[in-house]
């Protein structure tokens, strides 16, 4: 049965169609007890599209939707994702200095969407997520992006730390944000090809992502007062960014 709510697909003949014909999926919920030749057949479609499944009790299932979902729902998505090495060629073939946000654990779909307005008004060109551990990418996202999303290039990966290795590769330095980092955010070369990872608000970038950056900075704030949400942090990053670029141009 196909669930018209929001942007969910339930049941499983429904949601093969879906990935027969191109729907982009978020992400596969799939009950942990599930079997039998369409549940296979939905794993190897997933599989062979990078989509991520998840699998849940049959009780989560059940508070997504009220219709029969058969052990599976699937999340819609707005979002076409791109590929991460043709988006660095492309931009490269594009004559523009690459400027990529990398989001580690970031949930709060909002916060994703706004991350995309500041994005794309400072000249970033790519955001670049995992397949897990972020928020989903709906219509929700979509909406608080004021349009941004379909305006910049996502870009869903399946490792973080190896999109890192494939940025240094095509000479792009990462930078990370680190509360007693002794660099300065202005003090920070952004006029050369980078991308900016940022990470979740209580837990910050992951330990082995941080260590994978080139430089740590941290954001100049007056004293008593440490703490940034994570889009304005963002923002206040890639103005910098696109400051120092007009600077040189």
């Amino acid at each position: 049965m196909f669930q018209s709510k929001k942007n969910i697909i339930a049941g499983r003949n429904p949601v093969t169609e879906a990935l027969k014909s191109g729907q982009t999926i978020d992400k596969i919920l799939m009950y942990k007890n599930a079997s039998g030749d369409v549940i296979q057949e939905i794993r190897k479609l997933a599989k062979d599209l990078n989509i991520p499944v998840q699998y849940v009790p049959n009780e989560k299932l059940n508070g997504l939707t009220n219709v029969q979902h058969q052990g599976v729902v699937a999340y819609k998505t707005s979002v076409v994702y791109q590929d991460l090495q043709q988006v660095i060629d492309h931009t490269n073939d594009k004559g523009e200095t690459i400027l990529f946000v990398m989001l580690d654990g970031v949930t709060d779909v909002r916060n994703i969407g706004a991350i995309a307005r500041s994005a794309v008004c400072c000249g970033a060109q790519a955001i670049i997520i995992p397949d897990k551990g972020v928020g989903a990418l709906n219509e929700d996202a979509v909406k608080s992006s004021a349009g941004a999303m379909e305006r910049i290039n996502i870009c869903r990966v399946n490792s973080l730390l190896k999109a890192v290795d494939t940025l240094h590769l095509n000479g792009v330095k990462v930078f990370t944000s680190e509360m007693k980092a002794g660099i300065k955010l202005h003090e920070l070369g952004l006029t050369e090809p980078c991308c900016i990872i940022m990470g979740n608000e209580e837990k910050g970038v992951q330990q082995y992502m941080s260590k994978a950056a080139d430089a740590h900075f941290t954001i100049p704030m007056k004293e008593g007062f440490d703490s940034l949400n994570v889009s304005v942090a963002t923002g206040i990053i890639l103005y910098e960014a696109l400051k120092q670029r007009m600077l040189k141009a």
